[in-house]
């Protein structure tokens, strides 16, 4: 997916997040809780279907973002292709069900138990008898030896992205016999199961030059149902191939084919027969769902629109020819109808070929789910106006996180609730709805925290120059200097900055009305009247005036705020490449929301290569919309998102993966408490208590889980839309003649365990 899907994959915890084996907080016997589980709000879509009724052989042509730099997932530059990679060709010793949550691997592990705790925690493993590498040697105390020295970080040597829990290792040894690993811990560690997943073999974790370098661009020892046969940077593709030493069930598959295909060009080489599986976008989805409606006899054209309206171009094109055919019947010369013959057989080429699209597009469906992974609104609390606590709380609690979730999800048919857990996701056992740290949707309490921070509307802003001004004066009025600047700059300074919140149209800048595009009315979330005096603030229209106490219009704008000499404007960075529309959207619809409450915004479009790396990850943003994928160990994978930045020995401020910059000593404490213990109740209660703390330092808002659509070949059995899911690549193919995949009738409305607030 690309990097707006997820935000930073490529950082030192993408690995993490994305490996196979990130699974659950781990539980002992004796230590569950009777609290009932929450459900994922959509299942998976992959057209399950039995092994018997699957074909085999066939290859499987799936669209990927790129070829990967690293087969290591170890490693920094490891992407979401490298893990894609590992979990076909790799043991993991757990993957993650449809749920969310730990299922052991019986392919690579009979058991996994904590058999002590006192004085030291000791985990054995009880390997599958029949698990081999390619070359034939058994898969043992050797390969987990040396997974756990390379990523320990004692050796610098290794050049590893993280080593978060085998620090906590402190020896490795053969059990009772060959096929069992001990592993005792120096600390309690609740996460273990995250480890060895994936398990690489001992000739790739043995030395640092193997490690750096020896599994960058081949794997030629692996153990899973496929093996890597060559990956091709010239022609942008990974090959897998069925692996002849494996002991499980065979590939249904002969073989897979990733191809790095650009999202906006994946529609066009579905269409072409190039690809039979392909994560999409939606502003890209239409297409695929056009190609499989009903259609008119007697044209071909579809019935009915995206939205279910009479099919766009039938209509216009039918007025079209019947203007030019009166036309030639009413005086038009004989070079008049030898151009109308002309036009006519353009349209039936391009009707043509249009039609071989559809009818080539017929053969596939768009598969859909909800990511394991949520958007969240990054507010950078290093300096400027959000460095101030109640700044970024007023600029929380004037978001509407429920419609902000409709505006995504809703259009696509999946469950349009908010997140309420920076730490887990529905369906997950530490998944809890925490918002309520921070408080609901309230316009006139976050203007009354920007008020106590010391923020007014109209107060002064110091020009250049010396002069004074009140904030958004220049836009004020109707005529004058300001306004033909404003103009000259909308006009002739394309620079991709524009600022949002310091005109005088009323709304929140999600409808020309004044009211947004569920057409809800202004502030009616906070019951909030507003009042005046005279109208002197600016934005007002001049000469307005209301008695003391009369409720503002449904919709209005609050007066623009001002501080020591400077309009609180806040930069926010969005992507500008193709398939950033939605999160563009999104920032027009929480533009419109801090208006109301007085926050101008500059929005700045900036290239996707450099949006994470020279923007988020470098601090240079006030607001940002980036994801993050979930993770079922989040004291250990979460806890450098959300960790207390340090200073680091040369003087300058380590964040760790913390691109807020906003963090306190308690959450630490708690992450750090939740790592220890093994008992999964008080677990999950130190999490859910770390995440109220989070909410409440509002550094991070989390949004909604991200839209999964897929489009996949009709025929495609067990692939698509995985959802929470860890890929069964055995189990993929296509159907046998007649067989037919098990879809989901309809993702689930809403969550019974979400808390949106109204």
């Amino acid at each position: 997916m690309s990097h707006v899907g997820v935000g930073p994959r490529a950082v030192a915890r993408s690995a993490a997040f994305l490996t196979a084996g990130v699974l659950a907080v781990p539980a002992l016997a004796g230590c569950t809780s009777e609290e009932p589980s929450s459900k994922p709000l959509a299942a998976q879509d992959v057209a399950s279907a039995a092994r018997a009724s699957v074909s085999d052989g066939g290859t499987l042509r799936w669209a990927v973002d790129s070829v990967p730099d690293t087969l290591n997932t170890f490693q920094s530059d490891a992407d979401a292709t490298t893990t894609r990679v590992a979990q076909a060709v790799l043991p993991s010793m757990y993957r993650m069900d449809e749920k969310g949550g730990p299922a052991r691997n019986p392919d690579y592990l009979e058991s996994a138990e904590v058999v002590d705790t006192e004085p030291k925690q000791v985990v054995v493993y009880k390997l599958n008898q029949q698990a081999v590498w390619s070359d034939g040697r058994e898969i043992g105390a050797a390969d987990f030896a040396a997974q756990w020295r390379a990523l320990s970080g004692k050796d610098s040597a290794y050049w590893t992205a993280r080593n978060a829990g085998y620090d906590r290792i402190e020896k490795i040894e053969r059990g009772a016999n060959d096929l069992e690993v001990k592993v005792t811990f120096s600390r309690p560690y609740a996460d273990w199961k995250a480890l060895f997943s994936p398990l690489y073999p001992k000739d790739v974790m043995g030395t640092p030059d193997a490690f750096n370098d020896g599994a960058r661009r081949s794997l030629k020892v692996t153990a899973g149902p496929f093996a890597v046969k060559k990956v091709d940077a010239g022609a942008d593709q990974v090959v897998l191939t069925g692996n002849p030493r494996w002991w499980g069930s065979p590939a249904k598959l002969e073989k897979i084919v990733l191809r790095a295909v650009p999202r906006d060009k994946r529609v066009s080489e579905l269409a072409a027969g190039k690809l039979d599986l392909a994560e999409i976008d939606p502003e890209t989805a239409d297409e695929v769902t056009l190609a499989a409606a009903p259609r008119d006899p007697a044209t071909g054209t579809p019935l009915m629109g995206p939205q279910g309206s009479p099919a766009a171009g039938a209509q216009g094109r039918s007025a079209a020819e019947a203007l030019r055919s009166w036309a030639v019947a009413n005086g038009s010369d004989e070079e008049a109808a030898e151009e109308e013959v002309l036009a006519r057989e353009e349209r039936r080429e391009a009707e043509a070929k249009a039609q071989r699209r559809r009818q080539a597009l017929s053969g596939y469906e768009v598969r859909k789910s909800l990511e394991p992974a949520y958007t969240q609104l990054a507010l950078n609390g290093s300096d400027g106006p959000l460095a101030d606590e109640r700044v970024r709380r007023a600029v929380a609690r004037a978001l509407d996180r429920q419609k902000l979730a409709r505006t995504v999800l809703k259009p696509l048919g999946l469950p349009a609730e908010p997140v309420g857990s920076h730490l887990a996701l529905s369906g997950q056992p530490a998944y809890a709805d925490g918002s309520g740290a921070l408080g609901e949707p309230n316009a006139k309490e976050a203007r009354a925290l920007l008020a106590d921070a010391g923020w007014v509307p109209g107060g002064p802003v110091k020009e250049k120059d010396g002069a004074e001004k009140a904030a958004g004066a220049e836009k004020a009025g109707d005529e004058g200097e300001g306004k033909d600047k404003a103009k000259e700059k909308s006009e002739g300074d394309d620079d991709g900055t524009y600022i949002v919140g310091e005109d005088d149209k009323g709304g929140d800048g999600e409808g020309d009305d004044g009211k947004n595009k569920d057409g809800d009315g202004g502030d009616e979330e906070s019951g909030e009247k507003h009042s005046s005096g005279k109208n002197t603030a600016q934005g007002g229209a001049p000469g307005a005036y209301a008695p003391k106490g009369t409720a503002a219009p449904a919709g209005s704008v609050a007066a623009p705020l001002a501080k020591d000499g400077k309009a609180l404007t806040l930069r926010f960075v969005l992507p500008s490449g193709p398939g950033s529309e939605t999160l563009r959207t999104v920032a027009d619809r929480i533009t419109g929301m801090l208006k109301k409450i007085g926050i101008g915004t500059r929005i700045s479009k900036v290239s996707d290569e450099s949006y994470f790396k020279d923007h988020i990850a470098a601090g240079e943003y006030d607001l940002a919309l980036y994801s993050w994928p979930a993770s079922a160990f989040p004291a250990t994978d979460a806890r450098p998102i959300y960790a207390k930045p340090v200073p680091a020995a040369d003087g300058s401020l380590n964040v760790a993966q913390n691109y807020t910059r906003v963090g306190t000593d308690q959450v630490d404490q708690l992450f750090d408490r939740a790592m220890t213990t093994l008992d999964q109740k008080e677990a999950r209660d130190l999490l859910r208590k770390a995440d109220s703390r989070i909410w409440a330092a509002a550094g991070s808002i989390p949004l909604y889980q991200r839209p999964q659509l897929t489009v996949a070949r009709k025929n495609l059995a067990n692939a698509g839309a995985f959802g929470f899911g860890t890929p069964v690549y055995e189990d993929m193919g296509f159907l046998k003649k007649g067989a037919q995949g098990s879809r989901p009738s309809a993702p689930a409305a809403s969550s019974p365990t979400s808390s949106p607030a109204s």
